[in-house]
């Protein structure tokens, strides 16, 4: 009955996924416009699975169908909302996620609408108690507020993080790595996990730049302590930057990082997508809740350590995971706040996602992700103990920040494949922030 309820939602309303699976045979739920929430987003296959775990609860006790559109990235997740947006057929629904910050951004390179304009303001439903807030941190709520008005609330709460293959380290008699160390403590156990590695294999992934992320030269700028942007405008500059591009050419010539031809087969956005994965290298950039999906795709046992100088600078930074907000413009905003309600408050949706989307953010739903953590979950709950008292306000993102990562990537790319001199790159580096922050 449910798999019929699918196919007619997805009929009947052109879906590309409905999220009321499972076995069960019965359902009260009849598949109207007035009881059917799309929701667009973008994850993993382990996450969307456990979606559909606990949207079947959802659906049974209030026959609601949440109706999910995924995307396969983030890019593609918000070209196709803001798409949808502009011809009044955008979901219900939005996952925000750390791209919430570019919302108060004007101009912010996706031409989407302001965040008053896109997003439904919550305090309402607050205050009729639909949304219940009472127990949430106050971080979480604060990350979701602009200018005094709640606009998106927080699936968890998420740290950079370094991750590395344990089990290989062990195979190959190389050095397990400290939860934290210096920049030169660094550079002497990358080199020294080379010197045991066999030949194609590589102690560290390819992170300067990436299609879609600028994060590493973020955490490295702030902790150098030159911020590419403080909200008003850049302290990089050209000297900075190519010693930043010279640090992972050095890694390159020294053989601790894969070829420029070897790394580009590799966008080293999630574990699909990994060299660390894929058994080419040996430690890659992640966010900590992404430790589930790389240790779901390989049989090595995975942990995590802290960026390097962590512990000096406090660098690190908490960022509310998978903001997730309301379209203004939805016909069906009583259901949609019920179901942000259920997945920020009920213990049972975290039973079942334990700490993918991050660690949750009331004392309820922590409990129940420690009741049943897995030893996956343990580690990155140990790991935000550490890197937590490691960590500082983030800084804003850059105008234009599509833009910029876009930009920083094809630089990044032209000097490792050694086209332009490092010299030559970082001019460009700044050449593109200046004109991005006008």
């Amino acid at each position: 009955m449910k798999k019929a309820l699918m196919v007619m939602v997805l009929f009947a309303l052109a879906f590309s996924m409905v999220f009321a699976g499972g076995n069960k045979q019965e359902t009260t739920a009849t598949a109207t416009s007035s009881n059917v929430v799309r929701w667009s987003f973008w994850g993993s296959e382990g996450r969307i699975r456990n979606y559909q775990l606990t949207n079947d609860i959802f659906l049974e006790e209030t026959g609601i169908v949440i109706a999910g559109e995924p995307a396969p990235g983030t890019d593609q997740h918000f070209n196709k909302f803001f798409t949808q947006f502009r011809g009044g057929g955008a979901a219900d629904i939005i996952q925000l996620g750390g791209w919430f910050t570019n919302l108060n951004v004007p101009d912010n390179g996706r031409s989407a609408p302001g965040i008053a304009d896109i997003l439904l303001p919550l305090d309402p439903y607050v205050r009729s108690g639909a949304l219940n807030m009472t127990n949430v941190d106050t971080a979480a709520i604060n990350a979701g507020t602009r200018d005094g008005v709640l606009y998106a609330i927080s699936a968890g709460t998420n740290m950079p993080a370094l991750v590395y293959n344990k089990s290989l380290l062990q195979r190959v008699g190389a050095p397990l790595p400290k939860v934290d160390m210096t920049w030169a403590e660094f550079d002497t156990w990358l080199r020294a996990v080379q010197a045991r590695l066999p030949a194609g294999t590589y102690a560290m992934t390819d992170n300067g730049a990436t299609t879609t992320g600028s994060v590493f030269l973020g955490y490295w700028a702030g902790d150098n302590q030159t911020p590419v942007w403080d909200g008003t405008r850049t302290q990089l500059t050209t000297a900075v930057v190519q010693r930043y591009l010279d640090m992972w050419s050095g890694w390159r010539e020294a053989g601790v990082i894969p070829p420029a031809a070897t790394a580009a087969d590799y966008a080293e956005t999630n574990e699909a997508t990994s060299s660390l994965i894929a058994g080419r290298t040996a430690l890659s950039f992640v966010w900590s809740n992404q430790l589930n999906g790389y240790q779901g795709a390989i049989q090595d046992e995975l942990d995590l350590i802290m960026l390097p100088n962590a512990a000096v600078t406090k660098g690190l930074w908490a960022q509310m995971s998978q903001m997730i907000g309301i379209n203004k413009n939805t016909k069906n905003a009583e259901n949609a706040i019920k179901y942000l309600n259920f997945r920020l408050n009920d213990p049972r949706v975290w039973g079942i996602m334990g700490a993918d989307p991050g660690v949750p953010v009331t004392p309820a739903t922590r409990a129940a992700v420690n009741a049943n953590a897995n030893a996956v979950t343990q580690k990155i709950i140990a790991y935000l103990d550490v890197a937590g008292k490691n960590a500082s306000p983030p800084n804003p993102n850059m105008p234009n920040d599509t833009e910029w990562n876009s930009g920083l990537f094809l630089i990044y790319q032209n000097a490792a494949f050694g086209r332009i001199t490092n010299a030559a790159a970082a001019q460009q580096v700044m050449d593109l922030v200046n004109r991005l922050a006008r």
